[in-house]
This record gives C-alpha cells, structure tokens and sequence, in this order.
C-alpha cells in the first residue's frame, strides 16, 4: 500500500555515488576516454540539483581514487585540468545555491594551481548552509582509517591518551566527514559491484545500489529510482518515482 504522504524525512541524509562507466561509455560510441569524463560533467550537474531540490542533506561524489594515478598519464593530465576547470565553473553557481563544497582525500599529491583552486573553491562556500557536496579527490578508505588512526597514536605517543582508553567514537572523529551522517545510501554505476576502497568507515550501514547505467548517461530519473529503491529496503512500504519528485516541487 502506498504510503500518500511521503516525507523528505524518509530519504537517505547522505548519498555516495561511484561515478563508474566513462570510458566504457565513450568507447561504444568511438570516442576517447577523456570524451566520456567530460560528460560525465553534465551527469554530476544534474545529480547535484536533484538532490539538492530534494533537500539531501550532503552527497559524496568519488572523483578520483588513489589507485587512479596508475592510468596512463596523458588520462590523468586530463582529469586533473577537468578538475581545475569545473572546480573554476561550477563553483559560483554552487555558491549562488548555498552549497557547501569540501574536498575529500590527500590533496597534497595535486600540483600547487589545483590546490590553490581547490582552497579557493572551499574557503568560498565554506558559510553556506545548504546542501553539503563532498568530492572524494586522491581518496582511498584505508588511507582515510590509517591517517585517523595516526591521531590517535601521535596523542598515545604524547602521553595524552591510554591505548586502552581508545573508541569506535574517537577514531571516527579523525575520519574524513566527521561531522556529516555517515552515509545511508551507496549507488555505483556502470554494473560494477564492489566498493573499490570508498568510503570504507563511513558506509559500514549503508545501503548499496548497483545500476548497470553508465554515469553520464546518470540523469534525474536515475536517482530517484535510486533513492525509491533505498526508501522501500528502508521503510518497507511502497514508494513511487512520482511520489519523490512531488517532494521536489514542495
């Protein structure tokens, strides 16, 4: 039975996308990679409005993984200016919407332009109290644990806390987004069905989507079938693409 008076209430707070299936998607239309990544843009856009409109509380977009440095170079070139580039476009209109964008990962390994755009982009939103829009850039989830765990060690070397005395809480104050909910809903693109390293403390409850859609063909429609399907694993009542776009227009 159809639960008529769906609230935002019931949607997940925090949403991870494995943006995966660019070069797989430019490849069937004989195209390069690089053809794929730039439209993937335009998915990231759209995926962005959407929840914002939904009211999501933050969404976290995997960008760039640490194993992704082991591409052939001249890909990585190009997803690094890409990165500077719609770091440099977007920005503004996220301001101009009151989202809060945070980079994610170990950004020391980018070269000293992209850093500062990448400063420049957070110190910009970072009073903004819309939706948060994190993106996962040199991110690996055993890197995100192992510099938490560092912390925690520098204070047991200090003399400041026991071993003994160490938590669950105090370790996930040291993750990455330690002041977001962890994430409810995980969607991977593409067909692929693992996690690849994401995320890996933050989505111990999460629930996972795979699609076999390639990111940027990832539109409005996607994520709503997405976050229906998370709503009726979660609440266990019917819910409808129509009912989650109605929130939309509230």
């Amino acid at each position: 039975m159809l639960d008529s008076q769906l609230s935002s209430e019931v949607l997940p707070q925090h949403i991870a996308i494995i943006m995966d299936g660019n070069g797989r998607w430019a490849k069937e239309r004989g195209k390069p990679r690089v053809f794929g990544h730039k439209k993937g843009v335009d998915a990231v856009r759209n995926t962005i409005t959407t929840a914002s409109k939904l009211g999501i509380n933050a969404i976290t977009l995997f960008a760039f993984s640490s194993e992704n440095w082991r591409r052939p170079e001249e890909e990585v070139g190009v997803l690094m200016e890409l990165f500077i580039t719609v770091l440099s476009s977007e920005v503004k209109r996220m301001h101009r919407n009151n989202l809060r964008l945070q980079i994610v990962g170990d950004v020391s390994r980018f070269s000293q332009r992209l850093q500062n755009k990448i400063e420049q982009a957070e110190a910009l939103t970072k009073n903004n109290t819309g939706m948060v829009l994190n993106v996962a850039a040199n991110y690996g989830g055993k890197w995100d644990i192992t510099q938490a765990t560092k912390h925690l060690a520098h204070q047991v070397a200090k003399g400041q806390l026991a071993p003994e005395d160490i938590t669950e809480e105090m370790l996930g104050q040291h993750v990455m987004m330690s002041d977001l909910p962890d994430v409810d809903l995980l969607i991977r693109t593409s067909g692929e069905c693992r996690i690849s390293n994401f995320l890996l403390w933050q989505m111990a409850y999460a629930e996972m989507y795979f699609t076999p859609i390639y990111w940027p063909e990832f539109g409005e429609d996607s994520l709503i079938e997405a976050i229906s399907w998370f709503v009726n694993r979660e609440r266990r009542f019917g819910c409808t693409g129509e009912q989650i776009k109605q929130l939309m227009e509230k």
